[in-house]
């Protein structure tokens, strides 16, 4: 009985034993499974790498973010500048789209604001002043006889924190800087989130976001020149346009908002259907004769509707396309009329007249000196959160 007893005893053991390998692999298996699927649908890497250091002795770091649709982009924690984007053409290749250099030692010369975040205000301000309740400021005149972008040492020019995040189809660098009260004349301490956000449909996402202990102004974007043609020794006169716009901002001889809208309708201003750049840019026209070219703010069409499609370019023999979506009012549309053949490309030569155009999401210029231009006023309590997109594809 004893004997018996002992052996059922043995075989339970054996089972037991035998379960708890099975539990153990099978727990093992569904690990490695989980594995399998989260490398499966992680499909965009974000990567750092040191890029340099500033005469202060601060460390510049370079985040690298690649999808498995052939676009890369890099953007350097020195003013937040996208300093390379690769997107495939429609043989599939993927290359620059981007004017850019190779260095940080470069891009702390001046330039003009490749690639770079633009704050605390975008475009011109009148005479350099502005007045809040009936406070009036006054900015370092950096394009004379107004101020621009920020001024001297805007956020082109400044440090950015990052913090990286990725999962699932699209990998993020969230970017923060704090501009101190008056920081170039400007009140209020203001905290800047600007957060990049490449996804696998290669699509980049730029999100700002600021809020304010004092009430100040605030005008963010993106001043990437792009050339989708991806050979900068050619002039993008050839790449069409599309702008949702009806309407423009005319300016004056120095580039600041007369403070009338005027209708697009028969004048070279007309994007509403493609169109290539050069097509008009040197007709008779005092506005084109005023931005020795293209250098207007558009009034986007459809504001009431928020997020939505604003622009668009094409390359015909590349076939690449750019789409540009944002709740924004206006869009900048620059083509590079003072790039003057000075500034080094990255593989030799120069970047010659009109080699980049930008596309640049934003409320209008002056908008602190027009009253009825949308507001770019930003008050304690407030949140500023603005997104803008580009997207890419082939045709």
């Amino acid at each position: 009985m004893n004997v018996i007893k002992r052996c059922i005893y043995g075989i339970s053991i054996m089972s037991l034993a035998s379960m708890n390998i099975q539990c153990k692999g099978d727990k093992k298996a569904g690990a490695d499974e989980t594995a399998l699927e989260s490398k499966a649908t992680d499909s965009v890497s974000i990567a750092k790498t040191a890029y340099g250091t500033t005469p202060k002795g601060e460390k510049i770091e370079r985040y690298t973010l690649k999808n498995q649709k052939g676009m890369e982009v890099n953007i350097i924690t020195y003013g937040g500048i996208i300093s390379s984007l690769k997107v495939p053409n429609k043989a599939g290749k993927s290359e620059e789209v981007v004017i850019g250099f190779n260095s940080l030692e470069q891009y702390m010369k001046a330039n003009p604001y490749f690639g770079a975040i633009i704050g605390r205000y975008g475009n011109r301000i009148a005479k350099g002043k502005f007045t809040l309740d009936g406070k009036e400021y006054s900015l370092a005149i950096n394009n004379a006889p107004n101020a621009l972008h920020g001024g001297p040492e805007g956020f082109n020019r400044v440090v950015w924190t990052a913090a990286e995040a990725k999962g699932g189809d699209s990998a993020s660098l969230k970017l923060k800087y704090v501009s101190k009260d008056m920081e170039e004349g400007y009140p209020g301490n203001l905290t800047v989130f600007v957060t990049y956000t490449l996804k696998n449909d290669n699509s980049l996402d730029v999100l700002y976001e600021a809020t304010t202990d004092k009430k100040t102004i605030v005008n963010l974007t993106q001043h990437s020149y792009f050339n989708l043609s991806a050979d900068f020794s050619k002039p993008i006169l050839d790449e069409q346009i599309t702008i949702d716009a009806d309407k423009l901002v005319p300016v004056a001889a120095t580039l600041i908002p007369t403070g009338k809208l005027t209708d697009v309708t028969n004048t070279p201003f007309d994007f509403r259907k493609p169109k290539a750049i050069g097509k008009d840019i040197e007709a008779k026209d005092e506005q084109l004769k005023n931005g020795l070219g293209y250098d207007h703010c558009w009034v986007l069409n459809n504001q009431d509707k928020g997020y939505r499609f604003a622009a668009s370019a094409y390359d015909a023999e590349s076939g690449r396309v750019l789409e540009v979506y944002t709740d924004q009012p206006g869009i900048q549309f620059y083509t590079g009329n003072f790039l003057d053949g000075t500034l080094p490309m990255r593989n030799g030569g120069t970047y010659a007249h009109r080699t980049g155009f930008c596309l640049e999401t934003q409320h209008y210029p002056d908008s602190p000196n027009q009253k009825d231009f949308p507001s770019t006023v930003l008050s304690p309590g407030e949140n500023y959160k603005t997104k803008t997109t580009f997207k890419f594809s082939v045709k």
